[in-house]
Formats: structure tokens, C-alpha cells, sequence
């Protein structure tokens, strides 16, 4: 379902500069990788979050190093409320490369975008490799929803 002005918060809306982003251990299975993307309220007042949050893989040099994740389908997006230290997470989901026989790379970092910002919050990677290819193993990354993923 498509968002309309009257869903999506504004007034309330978290910032970049107020959220702390992290990356949760992966949780492997069926020849998946699965990740938490995890943004906290690091503020001292209570903001929403509605969407997807952007994720780009790069290096040291904050240079793009793979395709940009796709959004999941089939996910409802809701308004997540985070009162001041809660977590909201997205799902960072990509078939294992050595399976998929892809070539690959290891990021430097990762850098997550809030719902609605422009300003990316850095964050090591130490995930391992993934695909640079956008031809298999193309990560995904689910709407926002409430918690820490775990």
C-alpha cells in the first residue's frame, strides 16, 4: 500500500542526526544472509519512521562498491514510534555469494539512510563479502518495523 501525505508523520519524523545506526549479527540459513539494519533514537524526544531505510555498500573512501539493495515486496510499511533509546530495524537479506558463484567483495561500511533523510549514518561492515555484480545475491532490505531485529 502505497503511502499518502495524511500516513506519513512529518512534524514527528526522525533525523539522521538524532538516530545511532548499527548492523546486527547475521543470522544465516537456507543459503541466506540475514542482517538487522538497527536505528536507535539516540534523541530525547519521541520521532517516527515510516519506509524503507536506503543502504549502499562501500569502501574505504565511501565510494559505492555493489547495486544499491532492493526493496522487498509484499511487506506492509507502518508508522514505527520510538520513544527516546528504542530501536527500529529493516532486514538486510542476500543469498549467500559463494553459492550463488558471484564475484565479490568486502565492504568497508555500510551507509544507512533514515526513512525520509538524505543523511547517511556510517557504519563499519564486517559481514563479509557480498556480490558486486547486481546479477545474483542481490540484497533486499524490508520496511522499518519495531525492535532490534533479534
Amino acid at each position: 500500500m502505497a503511502a499518502s501525505a495524511a500516513q506519513t508523520p512529518t512534524a514527528t519524523r526522525c533525523h539522521s542526526s538524532e538516530l545511532r545506526a548499527s548492523i546486527g549479527p547475521d543470522h544465516p540459513g537456507a543459503g541466506q544472509e540475514n542482517f538487522a539494519v538497527i536505528l536507535a533514537n539516540g534523541s530525547h524526544r519521541t520521532c517516527t519512521m515510516y519506509g524503507f531505510p536506503g543502504v549502499a555498500f562501500v569502501n574505504s573512501a565511501g565510494e559505492a562498491v555493489t547495486p544499491d539493495p532492493e526493496r522487498t515486496t509484499g511487506q506492509e510499511q507502518r508508522i514505527v514510534t520510538l520513544a527516546p533509546g528504542a530501536s527500529a530495524w529493516s532486514a538486510l537479506v542476500f543469498t549467500n555469494p559463494a553459492i550463488s558463484g558471484v564475484t565479490t567483495m568486502t565492504p568497508a561500511a555500510v551507509l544507512v539512510t533514515p526513512p525520509d533523510e538524505t543523511e547517511s549514518i556510517r557504519v563499519r561492515w564486517t559481514g563479509g563479502k557480498v556480490s558486486n555484480t547486481g546479477k545474483a545475491s542481490v540484497p533486499q532490505v524490508s520496511p522499518v518495523r519495531p525492535g532490534d531485529g533479534g
